[in-house]
């Protein structure tokens, strides 16, 4: 009650508390891990390359697998999403924290380096997993109205706000890793801090499928018995052969190519591209930042627009802009080191911005899903988890492309830009980098200019509720 008199709605407070606590995590280990392992324990490139495929096989299975298992299972722990979030935000916070520890001085291409990559990267991605699609659930569930979902939405934006400082403040108080025991020691605030954030969630959120004692255990017992009678094949078969859903997902599979480009290499195209005298460490600090900070403030300030026009014109808004960007600036050339730091970081936060409003989308898909198959429940982690089934591979293929292009040019040899090294090879190397923070943008943007205009689910911001909102 002192929330509401304070103009807060504490269910959408509740929901986002997790987005605070996984931003917290999620951008700090995304933005560090590759150069940590890269440039720190100094993995070899076939660990790093085996690492990210068996990270690609799981990350794909995760998803879809937890997701039946949560729609479907009579465990209480699963089917209530709170109760998911509360005993997955302990193992989640723990797992944020493999990375940063190593399990002994590593030497170069050391065999334990690959093996510590590979539980890092499973168990992060595994709780994460757990935890964040029961969460997604929730953005679904909590109402079908579009006024309400944008509610979230701003909550939400909110709370990954304030969770993006994560990236500012550990390179201010690391120098960018430089000091790894200050980093270290960040690290374990931010899993502290991140646990107590996903309890709050996991105590307050309520579902409109959950009220009262939440589900009762006779809806338990029947959705336990519907699982028993229709398989997750033939579950996902009705997922994947809805027209939207197909080209929503081709759409985002990209999208999650483009955003892990950004998250894992905005760091190293930046310390190459940029000379230390143009951008001195402090202000490649707050570029850094920003590129995680600005995303949050873009959608918090298009509120208006995405009521007006929805969020299919914002989305496809955001790709030609990203296209018309890299155009420009493949056409001015790197040499231009003020305008190419500007571009890096608006070029991340657009990509950000527009993924932060994919929710919207797919709980449109999980109504239309509920609405078509008259089912009971929707089958909201399902879909959100099929999703990942297709689109989460692009995270271990965009490391593992941009590396193997990088080595071919000598990166490995070359990554430390302050050593005496051959500089028509070093310019050679950074010429490649240039043109991947061009090229990779247009192909992208192409790409999914081409797969959203079949997307035909337009106008839900239009309708007062597309169904019955419970």
């Amino acid at each position: 009650m002192k929330l509401r008199s304070l103009g807060i709605q504490d269910n959408a407070l509740a929901y986002a508390m997790t987005s605070l606590g996984s931003g917290l995590m999620t951008n700090m280990f995304s933005f560090y891990y590759v150069k940590l392992f890269l440039n720190q324990y100094r993995i070899s490139e076939t660990a790093f390359h085996q690492a990210q495929v068996i990270f690609m096989i799981w990350n794909a299975l995760n998803d879809p697998l937890f997701g039946y298992f949560q729609d479907n299972s009579n465990l209480t722990c699963c089917v209530k999403r709170r109760l998911s979030i509360l005993f997955g935000s302990p193992f989640y916070a723990i797992a944020f924290l493999l990375p940063w520890f190593p399990w002994r001085v590593y030497q170069e291409g050391d065999w334990l380096c690959g093996v510590h990559l590979i539980i890092s990267l499973c168990a992060y991605d595994g709780m994460l997993t757990f935890v964040l699609l029961a969460q997604c659930a929730l953005f679904a569930e909590m109402s079908t109205k579009h006024e309400n979902r944008l509610q979230l939405i701003k909550y939400n934006q909110v709370a990954t706000l304030i969770g993006s400082s994560s990236v500012l403040f550990c390179g201010l108080i690391s120098k960018n890793m430089e000091n790894f025991q200050r980093f270290q020691g960040f690290a374990l605030l931010v899993a502290f801090l991140a646990f107590g954030c996903m309890y709050y969630t996991g105590t307050h959120s309520v579902s409109q499928y959950e009220q009262g004692d939440r589900a009762s255990e006779k809806e338990m017992a029947k959705r336990a018995s519907d699982a028993s009678w229709t398989s997750v094949f033939s579950l996902t078969k009705q997922i994947v052969m809805q027209h939207n859903f197909l080209f929503f997902v081709i759409m985002n599979l990209f999208q999650v190519f483009h955003l892990a480009f950004w998250n894992n290499f905005m760091l190293i195209f930046a310390d190459h591209l940029i000379p230390p005298d143009m951008l001195p460490a402090f202000v490649k600090s707050i570029m850094y930042g920003a590129g995680f900070i600005c995303p949050q403030l873009l959608i918090l300030s298009s509120q208006s627009l995405l009521r007006k026009f929805g969020y299919y014109k914002v989305i496809l808004f955001a790709f030609y802009t990203e296209l018309i960007t890299a155009t420009a600036m493949m056409a001015l050339g790197p040499g231009h080191y003020y305008i190419l730091a500007f571009y890096l970081v608006g070029n991340m936060v657009m990509v950000t911005a527009a993924f932060s409003l994919f929710n919207l989308p797919l709980a449109d898909i999980i109504d239309a899903d509920l609405h078509n198959h008259k089912r009971s429940f929707p089958l909201s982690s399902m879909i959100f988890g099929t999703n990942a089934l297709f689109t989460k591979p692009a995270q271990s293929l965009a490391p593992m492309l941009v590396v193997t292009i990088l080595n071919q040019f000598d990166y490995k040899k070359l990554k430390d830009a302050s050593t005496h090294v051959d500089l028509g090879a070093l310019q050679e190397l950074h010429n490649v980098m240039f043109y991947l923070v061009c090229l990779i943008p247009i192909c992208v943007a192409v790409l999914q200019i081409l797969a959203w205009t079949h997307f035909s689910i337009r106008d839900t911001h239009t309708d007062t509720a597309k169904y019955i909102d419970s």
